[in-house]
């Protein structure tokens, strides 16, 4: 199963360790050191026209990738659920 990130960016279900609120998270120094390395080790891939609502961490074998989206959690979880949402969107 894969699901739309948006941009034209379509990723594994099976890939998927977390989707995470940018507005929630980011207030933790934790999360913001964490997003900083991953930029630093380009692991960062934006795929957001306008400030990042969520991102979507996944590992594919030993490869963590992050993906800055526009769209908020809650649209990507209903996409997890049924694929083929944004299309309806």
């Amino acid at each position: 199963m894969y699901i739309h990130l948006g941009q034209n960016v379509v990723v594994e279900e099976s890939t998927i360790i977390g989707i995470f609120d940018m507005d929630n998270t980011t207030e933790s120094k934790i999360t913001i050191n964490f997003l900083n390395n991953a930029e630093k080790s380009g692991r960062i891939v934006n795929i957001s026209e306008d400030i990042p609502k969520s991102f979507v961490v996944c590992q594919k074998k030993d490869k963590v990738t992050i993906y800055l989206s526009q769209l908020n959690p809650a649209t990507l979880l209903k996409r997890a659920k049924n694929p083929l949402a944004f299309m309806n969107e």
